[in-house]
């Protein structure tokens, strides 16, 4: 046999079974048990023909349904939503998709389904009729109430550790600031995520002899561990400055008990500075030392601003002997001393994101300059929020001043 003849045979062959698969009763067994509710209603919306398979679902007789309305299918809501949406739509557009409707069963349950139903136009004098295609909906309805569960469940465990965090947050910070005598004090915490713990801290207490100790620092890392570490910090410089308030030796220590703790494991280092506040005839001695952190600004009464540099100080809890910088400073009237961590001067800004930095902070506080330690911070705490998603790290501000004496200028 030549090629084209085994291709002429091989194609009777297949028109051969394309009839047999369109034959009349294979059609309509693919009618009856569809893997989809089929039916016609006609244009008053009595059922003409349904199929087996939605009766199956229904648990009702083709005697039972044919003839009845396909409204008196539907829930009460659904009833209502066939009235006034689904059967105008079919009226203006001839044609619905992937309505969500319920059909009620013989026994009174809801059977959640999805329509899509055309109207067709009849010829030669016959009636539109419009054809409906259901597709159960069951399993889709539980995934939904499955994936609304879960969403709710994230939903509350979010919540529950934004609580925790929070929480935990506030036991890292002191509740409120005394101020030393004859002094004034603020502070602000903003907080870059409400999800996870920063690790930026700062505190002021009493020492003997009307001094007082203050501290400002930032932790390496986020959450848990870095909350470990930044309670270990607070604590041991509260402890070593009752020991011995020498500001260098405060962070000596400091940086010895974080090589101990976590020897031979992943360091764990911050940045820190720490002062001692000595009364003077006028106001306030400042002695503060640096272990690697951005250098104190202070905010003169004249209206000029400088920073209090210490550019040698190493970063805390890195080596076995840091070298830590000390440096000192008067506060007299209308001088504020204003701390901060890095979270302020990495700030993202403009569309360019380019960061704040030190030069623009120094340019800040000097147009600010005089100003109270209440009034920096509330200025501060706008500046922080006024940089929105360009703020991505935790950022704490303390102030110390000494007021001008009342009706001074």
């Amino acid at each position: 046999m030549t090629g084209i003849g085994r291709r002429a045979e091989a194609g009777a062959d297949h028109d051969r079974a394309g009839s047999a698969a369109l034959s009349p009763d294979l059609a309509e067994d693919l009618y009856e048990n569809a893997p989809c509710g089929n039916l016609v209603t006609l244009p008053d919306g009595r059922i003409a023909k349904v199929n087996a398979t939605l009766l199956r679902w229904l648990g009702r007789t083709r005697e039972e349904l044919v003839g009845l309305r396909f409204a008196d299918l539907l829930s009460v809501g659904g009833r209502i939503y066939h009235e006034t949406h689904l059967a105008p739509l079919l009226s203006m557009h001839g044609e619905v998709n992937g309505v969500a409707l319920e059909l009620l069963t013989a026994d009174g349950d809801r059977l959640p389904v999805l329509l899509t139903a055309t109207v067709r136009e009849g010829g030669d004098g016959q009636e539109p009729l419009t054809r409906m295609t259901v597709f159960d909906a069951r399993e889709r309805r539980a995934y939904e109430r499955e994936l609304l569960r879960a969403g709710k469940a994230a939903d509350e465990a979010r919540d529950r550790a934004q609580r925790l965090a929070t929480t935990l947050q506030r036991t890292l910070l002191p509740p409120v600031l005394t101020a030393p005598r004859g002094a004034e004090v603020a502070a602000h915490y903003h907080h870059a995520s409400p999800d996870e713990v920063g690790g930026d801290f700062y505190d002021l207490f009493p020492l003997s002899d009307d001094r007082w100790g203050l501290f400002l620092g930032d932790v390496c890392g986020k959450g848990a561990e870095a909350a470990a570490v930044t309670s270990l910090t607070r604590y041991t410089l509260r402890a070593a400055a009752v020991y011995d308030p020498d500001p260098a030796a405060v962070l000596d220590n400091l940086n010895t008990v974080l090589n101990q703790e976590f020897q031979g494991g992943q360091p764990r280092f911050c940045t820190v500075v720490f002062g001692v506040l000595t009364p003077e005839a006028d106001g306030y001695a400042a002695t503060l030392a640096s272990g690697g952190h951005p250098p104190a600004l202070l905010l003169r009464a004249d209206g000029a601003a400088d920073y209090l540099r210490t550019p040698e100080g190493q970063l805390i809890g890195i080596l076995p002997h840091a070298n830590i910088v000390t440096t000192t400073a008067h506060l007299g009237p209308g001088d504020t001393l204003l701390l901060y961590t890095d979270g302020l001067t990495e700030a993202r800004t403009g569309t360019a994101h380019d960061r704040y930095e030190e030069t623009a902070l120094l340019e800040f506080a000097t147009a600010l300059a005089p100003a109270s330690a209440p009034d920096v911070i509330a200025a501060v705490t706008r500046l922080l929020d006024d940089f929105g998603e360009g703020l991505d790290d935790d950022a704490a501000v303390l102030a110390v001043g000494v007021p001008r004496p009342a009706g001074a200028r």
